[in-house]
């Protein structure tokens, strides 16, 4: 009994028209007849499902005769010895012997097991209207005339440059085959891969145009439009990409309604490929023209061909309309168009980009955010608000322990400005939460504070540096110095060097030059002479730079053009080479010193002559009587 429920299903499942013409009664002695159906052992397991045994069957007398209205299916008649299955048909319940036959009731209730066993597909009744849609089409084409159509535009090369290849002669091989052109017929010659770009335009301006001598049967499609630029939108080659967007505005003009945004998208993205920017504009321009909406991928296409030729100008008013329009595209676009504006100069319009993409919970890429955050502290703009934008933006980082470079950034950025407080509150936030700060950053605050005169804070930050295990280096050490000698605390300045000799072996040239010129402001030349002869004992060579100061310092302040002609002579031995303006300067200066000495001296002698002159004339007077 159930092999006869098994058996109708399956034919029911074949038939087109749904009907079953009449069933006999009998039970198949052949059940290896059909290619679907199981040996009674692999079905027996499905007998007791509650679907299979609620169904009533006539009772098996005979045989089960099944029609298909299917063109291809055959009258099957399966028949089985009862004998050979009365170990199956005793395991039927009292079912069986129910009088009605309901095919409907089996269809409705049963059909799901009967997918399940013999992996089954829903009949053609049931198919989309979509789908019947494009298979009546596809019976419509022309086979014969579609395969010697791509046959031909395979047949040439696609060389464009080569002016003995024309639109006339692709024509008249075409007006020659007498084809029966339609939107399917069409969209299967520019869905044909491997068909050069130049040719499919030229089908496609031979397709909508026709000849004088063909009656036209197709008119241009939104879908026969998209399916040429898609084809042609991925060959990379400018004279077939600017022949693709002429075609596209000659229909667009006529009848815009075949252009859609996904079109235009393409193009811009074909022309942002190919480099050239300000055609990919004039698409962004031609929306409004052809009735179509800009959406995301339309900026983003616009604002990579424009960046990439650097076309900056225009990139300000198309991402400023995309912020108004609030239309972003997904995360890691947002994170390219930060990048494009970054490298041109544009970061606070990369910061507004990313301020809407925060509202709309669009967070772009983590490498995106560094980059943004460390142009928006640009040393070049130098920019406060720039620089206080980048502060905040510290705040929405991920993981702010792995961004000690951004961190530096804002600090750097911030003591530029003399936002000095600021640069302090960060550090010590730095210091509390993380990430954890460095020598680097450390020497920027003493610097800023060394340079703004505040020496006590630069000492306590630099002791702050100690007691977190960092030991300050010659740099720290050497700012102290400098700020000190500007104000000339020698005394304050001199304690740092003697503290930097004692903590590093080694010291710098700036180290020492520091120091001297500090001596040297304020007068005192020995210890400044002193300190460049003891140089060489710390690691450090003294400079041809360095003596020129020096000596300078020595004949124009203090006139000691003795101690000048000294340091030459060193030099002479070191191998070093005063410049011919400093010897001079030690030549004129000695030269007025003895200018000096005999001006002196004669008006010495002048003098005594006067005061012996004197003396005689009251000799002479005391004389007289």
């Amino acid at each position: 009994m159930w092999r006869s429920r098994v058996i109708a299903a399956r034919r029911f499942r074949s038939a087109h028209a749904n009907a079953v013409r009449g069933f006999s009664h009998s039970i198949s002695d052949s059940p290896q007849s059909h290619s679907k159906v199981h040996n009674p052992q692999t079905l027996a397991s499905y007998r007791h499902s509650e679907n299979f045994r609620s169904i009533a069957l006539s009772p098996q007398s005979n045989s089960i005769r099944s029609f298909s209205s299917s063109s291809t299916d055959s009258v099957a008649d399966v028949e089985a010895s009862a004998d050979n299955n009365n170990d199956v048909i005793s395991a039927v319940n009292e079912n069986e012997n129910n009088e009605n036959f309901n095919i409907g009731e089996i269809w409705n209730d049963g059909i799901r097991e009967v997918e399940s066993v013999f992996e089954t597909e829903v009949f053609d009744s049931e198919k989309p209207e979509s789908e019947k849609l494009v298979n009546e089409k596809a019976q419509e084409v022309d086979i014969q005339g579609l395969e010697r159509v791509i046959s031909l535009l395979k047949s040439n090369n696609g060389d464009i440059d080569d002016v003995s290849r024309s639109l006339e002669s692709i024509e008249s091989s075409l007006n020659d085959m007498n084809l029966n052109l339609s939107e399917e017929f069409v969209v299967r010659v520019l869905e044909t891969p491997n068909v050069p770009g130049e040719n499919l335009i030229d089908f496609f301006k031979w397709a909508a145009g026709g000849s004088s001598n063909q009656e036209m049967l197709f008119s241009v499609t939104e879908r026969s439009l998209d399916a040429l630029v898609r084809a042609v939108s991925t060959e990379l080659r400018k004279k077939v990409a600017y022949s693709l967007w002429d075609l596209v505005k000659e229909f667009g003009e006529k009848d815009s309604s075949v252009v859609t945004t996904n079109m235009l998208n393409a193009l811009i993205s074909l022309f942002s490929r190919l480099g050239k920017g300000m055609a990919g504009y004039e698409v962004y321009n031609k929306f409004g023209d052809f009735s179509c909406v800009t959406n995301a991928d339309s900026y983003y296409f616009t604002i990579e061909a424009l960046c990439r030729r650097s076309i900056y100008d225009r990139v300000g008013l198309v991402c400023e309309r995309m912020l108004s329009e609030e239309t972003l595209p997904e995360a890691g676009k947002v994170g390219d168009i930060i990048y494009y504006l970054c490298k041109g100069g544009m970061v606070k319009e990369a910061h507004s980009v990313y301020l809407s993409a925060k509202k709309k919970q669009r967070y772009p890429p983590q490498s995106s955010v560094n980059f943004l955050i460390t142009s928006l502290c640009d040393r070049k703009k130098n920019d406060a608000d720039a620089v206080h934008f980048a502060l905040k933006m510290l705040e929405d980082l991920e993981k702010p322990k792995y961004a000690i470079k951004q961190f530096s950034c804002v600090i750097q950025g911030l003591c530029r400005i003399n936002d000095i407080e600021g640069a302090k509150a960060l550090l010590y936030k730095m210091i509390h939460s993380g990430p954890p700060p460095g020598n680097a950053i450390f020497n920027t605050l003493i610097n800023a504070l060394s340079k703004s005169g505040d020496m006590a804070e630069a000492i306590k930050i630099m002791r702050l540096m100690e007691s977190r295990g960092l030991k300050p280096d010659v740099f720290a050490y050497s700012v102290i110095m400098s700020g000190y000698a500007k104000v000339g605390e020698m005394k304050e300045a001199f304690k740092m060097f003697t503290e930097a000799k004692k903590n590093h072996c080694k010291l710098t040239p700036v180290t020492y030059h520091t120091i001297i010129r500090g001596y040297c402001n304020i007068g005192q030349y020995k210890k400044a002479v002193k300190l460049l002869e003891e140089m060489e004992k710390y690691g450090v060579q003294p400079s041809t730079d360095e003596y020129n100061k020096l000596i300078q310092s020595l004949c124009l302040k203090a006139a000691d053009w003795v101690t000048a002609e000294k340091l030459m002579e060193e030099m002479t031995k070191k191998g070093l080479h005063l410049n011919g303006i400093t010897k001079s300067l030690i030549k004129a200066v000695k030269e007025l010193e003895t200018e000096v000495d005999v001006k002196e001296l004669l008006e010495k002698e002048a003098k005594v002559m006067e005061l012996e002159r004197e003396a005689k004339e009251t000799e002479e007077v005391s004389v007289e009587p």
